[in-house]
């Protein structure tokens, strides 16, 4: 008689699963990373000078 024990199976294919979105995720960020970088509307410095002479002006 053959003792079949999967109580670890389930884990196992959570794992995997998980291994695998993760790595689909990193890609993803890598190819589009540059995309990202140039989209991205905030300069917090820019931003920052903006709100620091409008109210010095209204002063």
């Amino acid at each position: 008689m053959i003792i079949s024990d999967e109580r670890g199976q389930g884990a196992a294919e959570y794992i995997l699963l998980f291994g695998g979105v993760i790595v689909i995720a990193i890609a993803t960020l890598m190819i589009y990373t540059n995309y990202i970088k140039s989209t991205n509307p905030l300069n917090v410095a820019a931003d920052m000078e903006t709100v620091r002479s409008n109210v010095n002006s209204t002063l």
